[in-house]
């Protein structure tokens, strides 16, 4: 197995790191100002980011991004350039070979500080929220469903960042005096368009997208326009759609296996969910990156 890519550290202006990617400002020939997105193989779970990662992680990530980017290219605009490293001016060849499959180069935006999510499946918090209240996200479901249940129309559940940096889940209206009724109505209308499409997409090749979340963002001539990673499984809830049992959790495409397993340490009191994250095991690590390229595989009919 190759080994993770967990930073990079290239000669460009304002670096700035999340839980998995690394950015960096571009300026293209021309003076364009553009914005480099890396994704490393970095993982996070509980929002610690762990002590290795999975190789080959961020190559799966961007390129389905760059799938869909593609697939829905005539659809909505989006802020996507380039996925080849020759685009991005200042590299040397060893940085561009180290690049290669795991970055974007994007068209810079203001982010729209609302979070879209569009819920197919009632689960996670969802399901919680439905437990307490019958409700999900303030929105009334009807009485009687399970964990895992197909909704009979997708919800479009927005949230914002509060200070803490968590999300906070908000209303339809709480969304409109933030960023506009006019924005606010067409985030709505993208997302839950862009869902729906995705959702048919998918369960024809044996995939059910439970959820998903979207982030959008203003270009400097004020049209708002898709950004971010698209229907990835760290941004969305893949399920195996033969193994699909509403009154349980169900199998999934994502970090579930990581998450297991942390489960298993935390209840062994070896570690309490703060940083710095544990290592996780070869098997694991081996188990898990399997499970994201087969996801990879599914949803374009390619191999990696």
């Amino acid at each position: 197995m190759s080994e993770a890519l967990l930073e990079t550290d290239l000669d460009l202006p304002n670096k700035r790191q999340g839980k998995v990617r690394d950015l960096y400002d571009v300026t293209l020939d021309g003076g364009t100002e553009a914005l480099l997105i890396v994704a490393t193989d970095r993982i996070s779970a509980f929002d610690v980011v762990l002590g290795n990662g999975l190789p080959g992680k961020g190559v799966v990530l961007t390129q389905i991004s760059r799938f869909w980017f593609d697939y829905f290219e005539s659809v909505v605009e989006h802020h996507l350039i380039s996925t080849d490293p020759a685009d991005v001016p200042g590299l040397t060849e060893t940085e561009r070979a180290n690049l290669a499959g795991r970055m974007m180069l994007c068209r810079k935006t203001q982010v729209v500080p609302i979070e879209c999510i569009a819920r197919g499946y009632i689960t996670g918090s969802g399901w919680k929220d439905y437990q307490r209240s019958g409700a999900v996200c303030g929105i009334e479901l009807p009485a009687g469903l399970v964990n895992s249940d197909r909704l009979e129309a997708p919800l479009f559940t927005p949230s914002t960042k509060a200070e803490s940096g968590h999300d906070e889940n908000i209303s339809f209206e709480q969304g409109a005096k933030i960023v506009g009724r006019e924005t606010m109505e067409w985030l709505r209308d993208t997302t839950l368009m862009l869902y729906v499409r995705a959702r048919d997409y998918a369960l024809e090749r044996g995939i059910i997208l439970a959820d998903t979340k979207f982030e959008f963002g203003r270009t400097p001539e004020g049209t708002v326009i898709l950004i971010d990673e698209i229907f990835t499984p760290d941004s969305s809830r893949f399920w195996p759609a033969e193994e699909w049992q509403p009154g349980r959790e169900q199998p999934s495409f994502d970090k579930q296996i990581v998450r297991n397993y942390l489960e298993t340490v935390v209840d062994a009191g070896e570690w309490d969910k703060n940083p710095p994250g544990p290592l996780l095991p070869p098997a694991v690590v081996e188990r898990s990156i399997a499970r994201y390229r087969e996801a990879f595989r599914l949803l374009t009919g390619k191999e990696l």
